[in-house]
């Protein structure tokens, strides 16, 4: 295995950069799915709360990798976990191109949650760990820009590649493979950043754990990665679906460009937090991110396309800036030993936030209709965003205890 000290120094200075690279395109295979799920209830002939269900299993496919072997790079290495991650993402987009039933995505799905699990709290560390001296807030953006712009790019690659070119659930899948292939050779020749790392064989599952100096600023953080997670998530599930049958549109590169509005704007909140402060930004991303729901209901209310983008921009900035401080403070605070742990813990309460929301959506979608259970997620997502910044301004008043 190769170490950081004596890799090449080109390597060495961009593979940050690189990793990030890895990142963004393992998780642009997480919602290569959104502009196709048409598509595919044409041919299979599935309701809208299985669109929900087929989504929250990528959902439980993170949670339970992070739960059970969230920390596990901490001991055997990011590379190795990475590397791994990249394998399940490819095993997905196989299983998508054999897909013919709810089953087959189902299990596309799963294997695409496995892929984000060993990923978003490992690709994190590792990018922050690669990263030249001093250039570690450049490098929390980075990863965390790694990690939302990978999940816009995924729908909006496939929802272009499904509109314009022939092939349309086969071609975004094939593309796909190729820039896996290109980002596994990649990662293979990245240093490893844990010191003593031990052989893969010997991972044993364990579940994250919260150092004592990470436990101040997790609640705050967690709360923070939940409410922005549920509005991108209801973007990946049913927006769609809504964009369809509320609006009249029917273009998937139109839909895939919604959704990557969402993601672009996290990207762009997040450099607004330098300035800002991550104990302040997590906070202010909170208010943004009540703006953005109120936008998201007018949308849903009016049954008007303006304002549904103006909620992916308003929204989807507050989400990028409550993260970027979530990641930096909960980074921050853990130690080296134990910050994979951490970070996976912390991307736990972030997918619990991308899934059960979206269920609860597809459930009253029955009943209430789409758009009224829309407004329902709206409500009770913009009470919980302003109860959690309310707890935070709270908590910024406090003094911090002593190291």
């Amino acid at each position: 295995m190769t170490d950081r000290r004596t890799a090449r120094p080109g390597v060495a200075r961009a593979g940050h950069l690189a990793a990030a690279a890895a990142f963004a395109v393992c998780m642009a295979g997480t919602t290569l799915p959104t502009p196709l799920y048409g598509l595919y209830q044409e041919e299979l002939g599935f309701s809208e709360l299985t669109v929900t269900v087929v989504f929250a299993v990528y959902a439980v496919g993170v949670i339970g990798v992070l739960l059970l072997v969230g920390n596990v790079s901490d001991t055997v290495g990011r590379r190795p976990v990475l590397l791994c991650g990249l394998a399940c993402s490819a095993a997905s987009a196989v299983v998508f191109l054999a897909a013919d039933s709810v089953a087959l995505l189902c299990l596309g799905r799963l294997l695409s949650g496995f892929s984000a699990g060993l990923f978003t709290g490992t690709g994190t560390a590792y990018v922050l760990e690669l990263a030249p001296p001093g250039h570690r807030a450049r490098a929390s953006f980075v990863a965390t820009a790694a990690n939302m712009g990978g999940l816009g790019c995924g729908p909006l690659l496939s929802g272009l590649l499904s509109q314009y070119a022939p092939h349309p659930l086969v071609l975004p899948f094939a593309v796909h493979l190729g820039l896996l292939a290109v980002s596994f050779a990649l990662t293979l020749l990245l240093p490893e950043t844990v010191a003593g790392a031990r052989p893969l064989r010997t991972a044993r599952a364990a579940r994250p754990t919260l150092p004592p100096e990470v436990r101040r600023v997790f609640v705050p953080a967690g709360v923070a990665a939940f409410a922005g997670f549920s509005l991108l998530g209801l973007f990946t599930s049913v927006s769609p679906a809504f964009l369809g049958s509320g609006l009249g549109v029917h273009n998937r590169a139109l839909v895939g460009l919604v959704v990557f509005t969402a993601f672009l704007a996290s990207t762009v909140g997040q450099l607004l937090v330098p300035r800002l402060g991550t104990a302040r930004a997590i906070p202010l991303g909170c208010l943004v991110l009540i703006a953005g729901m109120a936008l998201l209901a007018a949308s849903l209310a009016w049954k008007s396309l303006p304002p549904l983008v103006l909620s992916a921009l308003v929204g989807g900035a507050g989400q990028g800036m409550g993260l970027r401080g979530a990641v930096g403070e909960v980074a921050g605070a853990a130690p080296a030993a134990h910050r994979g742990g951490a970070l996976s813990a912390l991307f736990v309460v972030a997918y619990f936030g991308i899934s059960i929301p979206v269920i609860g959506v597809g459930l009253l979608s029955g009943p209430l209709g789409l758009a009224h259970a829309g407004l329902v997620f709206a409500a009770c997502m913009a009470a919980l965003a302003a109860a959690s910044g309310l707890y935070l301004l709270r908590l910024l008043r406090l003094p911090r205890p002593e190291a």
